[in-house]
C-alpha cells in the first residue's frame, strides 16, 4: 500500500493571485510546500497539479514534478482527482492532499493524516485537527472549526463557533479543520462523482459532501498548527516565522 502527495495549486486565487509564485526567503511559496512533503517517511511519491504554464514550470525549474490538468475544476479535490487518474497506484493506495499555500506545515503531518488509512483499510478518508489556542480563531468564519465523536470520527464541520455553549461558566474545547486530507484512491474517485450537498453548499465546505453521503471522515488530532497564505499579510507572517525558525535552528547548531 503506497502513499503519495498530490499538491493542487491554482494561479488564479480570487484573493491573493499568483500565491503560489510568491517569493518566500528567496523560493516561489510551491517550493517550500513542495520540499516540506518530500521529507515524510511515509512517502512514496509527490507532485504539483496545476492548471497553468507558469507554475508547471516554476516547479519544474526547481526538479519537481508537475502534472497539468483541466482549468475547469471546481476545487482541488477535482484537480488531484485528475492528476491521480494519470498515475499507476492500486485503488488501494492513499493519495495525501497537501494545499500549496500551507508554506510551514510540518512533514509528519503527512505521517499522521495517512496512518489511520494505513492502519484499517475500511476507512476511506481522514484529514487533521489542530485544538485552538488563539481566541480569535473560534469566532473567524475562515477558521472551520470541527466537532467529532468518541471514536475520532468528524460529525460536522462548521465556519461557526461550534459547539455553542449554552450553559453558564461552562467551558468547551475548540479544534479547527487543517486542509491537510489522505483519500484511498478508489474513494477519491468516488467522492469526486457525487453531487453537491446542501450544506456544502452552504458552509462552501467540500468536506460535507462525504458526510452528507454517509460517509465517515477519520479526524487525527495533530500538535502543529499551520498557516495558510490566502493574503499578502499572511505571506508576511509566514515569512517572519520562516525567519524566525530559520534562527532558531541556526543556534541550535551552533
Amino acid at each position: 500500500m503506497k502513499v503519495i502527495c498530490i499538491i493542487p495549486a491554482r494561479y488564479d486565487s480570487t484573493r491573493f493571485p499568483g500565491k503560489v509564485l510568491a517569493d518566500l526567503l528567496g523560493k516561489p511559496m510551491i517550493q517550500h510546500v513542495y520540499e516540506r512533503v518530500l521529507k515524510a517517511h511515509t512517502l512514496s511519491f509527490a507532485a504539483v497539479a496545476t492548471d497553468d504554464e507558469r507554475i508547471v514550470a516554476a516547479v519544474e525549474g526547481f526538479g519537481g514534478r508537475a502534472i497539468m490538468t483541466a482549468a475547469t475544476h471546481r476545487s482541488g479535490t477535482d484537480r488531484i482527482a485528475e492528476a491521480v487518474s494519470r498515475l499507476d497506484i492500486e485503488d488501494s493506495d492513499i493519495v495525501v492532499n497537501i494545499q500549496g499555500d500551507q508554506p510551514l506545515f510540518e512533514p509528519s503531518q503527512i505521517d499522521e493524516v495517512a496512518k489511520p488509512l494505513l492502519d484499517d483499510t475500511a476507512i476511506p478518508m481522514s484529514t487533521l485537527i489542530y485544538k485552538i489556542v488563539r481566541e480569535e480563531e473560534v469566532s473567524h468564519p475562515n477558521a472551520v472549526k470541527v466537532v467529532f465523536d468518541r471514536d475520532h470520527f468528524a460529525i460536522y464541520f462548521s465556519r461557526a463557533t461550534i459547539p455553542y455553549v449554552r450553559g453558564r461558566g461552562a467551558k468547551a474545547s475548540y479544534y479547527k479543520h487543517h486542509g491537510i486530507y489522505a483519500y484511498r484512491r478508489e474513494f477519491l474517485k468516488k467522492f469526486t462523482e457525487l453531487p453537491e450537498g446542501n450544506l456544502e453548499k452552504l458552509e462552501a465546505l467540500e468536506q460535507l459532501r462525504a458526510i452528507e453521503h454517509g460517509y465517515r471522515i477519520k479526524v487525527v488530532e495533530t500538535a502543529y498548527d499551520s498557516v495558510e497564505v490566502d493574503t499578502r499579510q499572511e505571506l508576511e507572517r509566514a515569512r517572519r516565522l520562516l525567519e524566525a525558525k530559520g534562527k532558531s535552528q541556526k543556534r541550535k547548531q551552533e
